[in-house]
Order: C-alpha cells, then structure tokens, then sequence
C-alpha cells in the first residue's frame, strides 16, 4: 500500500433541473496538490436537510493528473450521510477506470476538512 496527501479546493454549484423533488444536483471541480497533482470533474446528488445536519450524498469523479510522477487518470466514488451521530463518508477508487500510468490503481480517499482547508489522505496500490 502506496500513501499520498496533500490539499486541495473544491467548487460545489448547483445544476438544474434537480432529479426529484427533496433532491439536490450538483456538479463538483476541485484542484488538488500534493503528492497527486491533479484536477478533477464530477457531479453529486443529495438528499436530506442539511441545514439541520441530517442529510446524505453520493457523486461520482474523475481525477485527471499525476500520482507520484505517474500520469492518467480514474475516478472516486462518494458515499456520505450526516445525523446527530456525526459524518460517515466513504471515497473509493473506481475498480477499472485507471487510465495510463494510473490503470489498474485501488484505493481510499479520506477527507479531512480542518479550519476550512480540505486535507486528503489517498490510501493506493498500483499493479508492478
């Protein structure tokens, strides 16, 4: 098992039409630095309140750039729900969507957001 970290920023908006009512639609753009050095696209639906801070998503990613100088790309799997009890989130990589120098990658992504800077810990392995 391989380790990367580093930061990154995210741009969450909005977009339209929302798939059902009670759904929320969005898309996602982050840069991310560090030991991967990427950019990446997606989309999320949500579902749940969460202004009162019982609420759950799930998205999908594709992170496009280069993981310890190795170039391609695959994509994240989100999977988060909050309530009372705290957050649970779960990001996977994608088994099968590593593409050049990054196919055939496995992994965790972990997010930690402190003082308002979003930290990653990205848990991977690569075939030799």
């Amino acid at each position: 098992m391989q380790h990367a970290h580093g930061t990154f920023t995210v741009k969450v908006a909005p977009l339209t039409p929302a798939p059902a009512e009670g759904l929320g639609r969005f898309s996602i753009d982050k840069e991310i630095h560090g030991d991967l050095e990427a950019t990446t696209k997606g989309e999320m639906f949500s579902g749940g309140d969460p202004k009162s801070g019982a609420a759950g998503y799930v998205a999908i990613e594709v992170v496009t750039g280069a993981l310890g100088g190795k170039k391609g790309s695959f994509a994240l799997q989100h999977s988060a729900t909050m309530d009372a009890s705290g957050l649970k989130m779960t990001v996977l990589v994608v088994p099968g969507s590593g593409t050049g120098e990054l196919k055939g990658i496995a992994g965790t992504f972990a997010i930690r957001i402190e003082n308002g800077q979003h930290f990653y810990d990205l848990d991977y392995t690569l075939p030799e």
